[in-house]
């Protein structure tokens, strides 16, 4: 049935939550899908953020002839290299190939990623007239990111789930006002302090087309979704509450309706993890600079002391983590000791009541010069626990 969610211009979204379920084909035991219900899977499941990338040679020679956001765009692309590290390493997800601009790119705005540096966006938006000028998606605008969905489907397993993403609204607000990737982010901190009615609007702005972005991906079969902040950690937990978490929010709410897991994770965001799980996900996601046993016992406070009347299942999420990618290149011994820290620390908390479940990855993402043999082992040692 279809359902209507609002926008936070009071448009609505139509919501095709019938069309989405049919286009589903995961088993409801997959082992990602029973993990993230707080289930015992039958396996642990494993996933590596970036792992369809820079460290895989296939992934190299398909992509030596064409651009980054040229790949995002391309169907056939687009759904090979999503499967390919499910193929060589044996993933229990995998995650959608793109990149958090594609839907300004498929707005209509004026960007590029340049090697070596990043998105690159061609007139910065920091004034309320350049808020009003941006434009917020079309689903027809996302046609070639559907057809390439329906090509990864074809190629998973029914234990194997797809997960679509998308940049929330604080990362990509961040891009557009600096003009590309920023150290410090000075620029959109300073419009956000000075001009707060510039800065929410522009918040407003873009959350209908990050909205549709992942409404799209869900109705055409995804089984899960991802929400990354990536540069939620250079701010306060104050300046969060009042600048970010709500748009987080809102579009937790409006993809609600589909059913599915929602993860939310940000790089460097320890002190923000109970707000993060505030905003609505089922899975947080944690880096590596916090234990997952102490990651659990912060979101699980914070849930707590929000609704201290809730039943000890709505205190807890499902956790998502968090391996050091650097680890990979320590060796074997090294790696299958972290990993079995990683496991416990996600087990203690699930004991305790803190956790829901545990999907083992990295705490960001696949480094470039990791050797794919080293992930592939990976992968097998969190299979065995």
């Amino acid at each position: 049935m279809a359902t209507m969610t609002s926008e936070p211009n009071d448009c609505p979204i139509q919501a095709d939550t019938a069309a989405a379920e049919a286009r589903r084909r995961a088993h409801k035991d997959a082992p990602f899908l029973a993990a993230a219900r707080g289930e015992t899977p039958s396996r642990r499941p494993v996933w590596m953020m970036r792992q369809a990338g820079r460290s895989l040679p296939e992934y190299r020679e398909i992509r030596k002839d064409y651009g980054m956001l040229e790949s995002c765009f391309n169907p056939e692309l687009l759904a090979e290299i999503t499967l390919q590290p499910v193929r060589r390493h044996d993933a229990d997800a995998a995650i959608l190939f793109s990149d958090i601009v594609v839907p300004l790119k498929a707005a209509g705005v004026d960007l590029d990623i340049v090697a070596g540096r990043g998105p690159v966006v061609e007139h910065p938006v920091r004034t309320a007239e350049e808020v009003t000028a941006l434009p917020i998606v079309e689903s027809s605008q996302l046609d070639s990111i559907v057809e390439g969905i329906g090509g990864v489907l074809q190629g998973l397993r029914d234990d194997q789930v797809l997960i679509g993403f998308a940049g929330a609204p604080f990362t990509l607000a961040s891009y557009l006002v600096e003009g590309g990737p920023s150290k410090n982010h000075e620029v959109t901190k300073a419009l956000m302090y000075s001009q707060p009615d510039v800065w929410h609007a522009l918040m407003r702005r873009l959350t209908p087309t990050i909205i549709r972005f992942l409404q799209v991906q869900a109705e055409a079969g995804v089984d899960a979704l991802q929400l990354f902040d990536s540069w939620a950690g250079y701010l306060t937990a104050r300046d969060y509450r009042e600048f970010v978490r709500p748009y987080s929010t809102q579009i937790f709410d409006a993809m609600r309706a589909y059913g599915i897991p929602m993860i939310h994770f940000g790089v460097g965001t320890g002190e923000l993890l109970g707000d993060m799980a505030l905003a609505g996900p089922d899975v947080v996601g944690v880096d590596w600079r916090v234990p997952l046993d102490s990651a659990a016992t912060r979101v699980s406070a914070a849930l707590q002391e929000a609704d201290p009347t809730a039943e000890p299942t709505a205190r807890a999420k499902a956790l998502q983590g968090n391996l050091d990618p650097a680890v990979l290149f320590a060796g074997p011994e090294v790696v299958e000791t972290q990993i079995a820290r990683i496991c416990a620390e996600a087990d203690r908390a699930i004991e305790r009541g803190q956790a829901r479940g545990h999907i083992f990855n990295l705490g960001h993402g696949v480094l470039p010069n990791t050797d794919p043999d080293a992930i592939t082992r990976a992968f097998e040692e969190v299979h065995k626990r």
